[in-house]
């Protein structure tokens, strides 16, 4: 890894007072949470369930084929023994330093706040949360992972227990949205890390940041590449774990 490059990093870190981190799956396949967007992530899904990713977690398919859905969403999205790599921890300590103002994250495993970060804008849920799609009565992760049955219901009303994530054809929550946005519009300096920015509206996020610090820390090449002042294909844990060593 080209030590020039993390100097830079290091020093427009230095130089900055409101950092803010957009990451994606990237940051998590550290800790051993696969892609199921990568090829071979969407080969075993098609082999086993005859049917894409985007299919099986689809609102559609939620509604008519609940039971192939948890099948699918327990054994491919619930990762429980997952911990934060040093990706999750370093942006926990520019958090801690009062340099990181905000991780925005498409993640839903959670693990940033595992980590020790506070202010996390989840921008397609976690599946620590879930409720019952009658009652709205809340439960946590242990709730849908361990209920008996292959599809979980609320012991109050016997309603559905979804998990809080944003299915596909599903909107975002616009208020996490909001605060996303509003952070990236504040920050003087983006990290975009994990994520090859080809999910939208979730990706269209970084044209409101306006500032001359846009660092995009990636293994592949991005559609952003041309427009970043850093660009580094390198894995993300290690890149933001030595820009915060001393």
């Amino acid at each position: 890894m080209s030590g020039d490059k993390i100097q830079k990093l290091k020093d427009m870190l230095r130089s900055s007072k409101y950092v803010v981190f957009f990451g994606g799956a990237g940051v998590s396949t550290e800790s051993n949470i696969p892609d199921f967007r990568s090829e071979d992530g969407i080969y075993k899904t098609l082999t086993k369930y005859g049917r894409s990713p985007e299919e099986l977690l689809s609102h559609t398919f939620f509604m008519s084929h609940p039971e192939e859905f948890f099948d699918y969403y327990r054994n491919n999205l619930i990762f429980a023994q997952a911990r934060p790599n040093r990706a999750h921890m370093a942006l926990a300590e520019l958090e801690k330093r009062s340099t990181l103002k905000s991780v925005v994250t498409q993640n839903i495993d959670g693990l940033h706040q595992m980590a020790g970060s506070r202010e996390v804008q989840e921008l397609h849920g976690s599946v620590y949360r879930n409720y019952c799609m009658k009652c709205q009565e809340k439960y946590g992760l242990e709730y849908v992972a361990n209920y008996p049955e292959t599809v979980p219901k609320c012991n109050k009303c016997g309603g559905i227990v979804r998990p809080d994530v944003v299915l596909y054809e599903e909107g975002l929550d616009m208020r996490i949205v909001s605060r996303a946005v509003s952070h990236i519009q504040k920050a003087d300096m983006l990290i975009v890390g994990g994520t090859s920015l080809a999910v939208y509206p979730a990706a269209g996020l970084i044209d409101y940041y306006s500032g001359d610090k846009l660092v995009l820390i990636n293994k592949s090449s991005t559609p952003y590449d041309r427009r970043a002042d850093l660009v580094i294909n390198e894995s993300i844990g290690k890149v933001l774990g030595e820009a915060v060593s001393d």
